[in-house]
């Protein structure tokens, strides 16, 4: 399984020969280092509905053919833009939906959807993979939650966090955030994108490697992790 960061909390999953894309924002991304018609993917997943994570969702699942699996509400609005119907997958949190690699999973995450025009925009959420033997859980936008737990206790491969504070938890509570999950290897997000999230990445794994049991890993944008 192969992880590239795209940026803010855009990533590009390649899980038993399959494209994963999650919440595409590169066009207007100040630190990704693709644009939207350079990535290729035949599954999306997009969390919730606010631009900095829905902003070129449209345009690449009509380019691609990708099926696309975010909330109801979401999944109905691409429908609207002339996303092709069956390829809009709703769903809400504690559901799954089976894929040609393995599983995905919706979770609750504590945040904030809307559309750009205000309107409403589902429950945001994060998600859980399953391929290649491996599960990995994206928390996408959020705070700290207990059902973390529950979420890390058949065991986690890997967990992708944010840690920019301000829209979501920073670093102390992403370190709370790890000690629940308890995954093998963790993985920042959501930081550095525009200064009221700039956040020290280096610093961040220092703490994780002192407070909790998993491997602090950071990239660039544009670097990648293999598990």
């Amino acid at each position: 399984m192969k992880i590239t960061w795209l940026g803010h909390n855009c990533w590009h999953l390649e899980i038993d020969g399959t494209n994963v894309l999650v919440d595409p924002f590169l066009n207007d991304s100040p630190t990704a280092p693709v644009k939207a018609d350079d990535v290729e993917a035949e599954v999306m997943l997009v969390s919730h509905a606010h631009f900095d994570h829905i902003a070129d969702a449209v345009s690449i699942a009509k380019r691609t053919g990708a099926m696309v699996l975010t909330n109801f509400e979401i999944s109905n609005w691409l429908a609207a833009e002339g996303v092709a119907r069956d390829h809009a997958i709703g769903m809400n949190p504690g559901g799954g939906y089976d894929v040609k690699f393995g599983r995905v999973e919706y979770t609750i995450a504590h945040h904030s959807s809307s559309f750009q025009d205000g309107s409403y925009g589902g429950n945001p959420g994060g998600f859980v993979i399953t391929g290649e033997g491996k599960r990995i859980f994206l928390a996408c936008d959020t705070a700290v939650f207990l059902e973390m737990k529950l979420i890390g206790a058949p065991g986690l491969d890997l967990a992708v966090v944010p840690i920019g504070d301000l829209f979501t938890m920073g670093p102390a509570g992403s370190l709370e955030a790890i000690k629940l999950l308890g995954p093998k290897k963790v993985l920042p997000c959501h930081y550095n994108t525009w200064p009221p999230i700039a956040q020290d990445a280096g610093a961040w794994a220092e703490s994780v490697k002192q407070h909790t049991n998993a491997e602090p890993v950071v990239l660039e944008p544009g670097g990648v992790l293999e598990l």
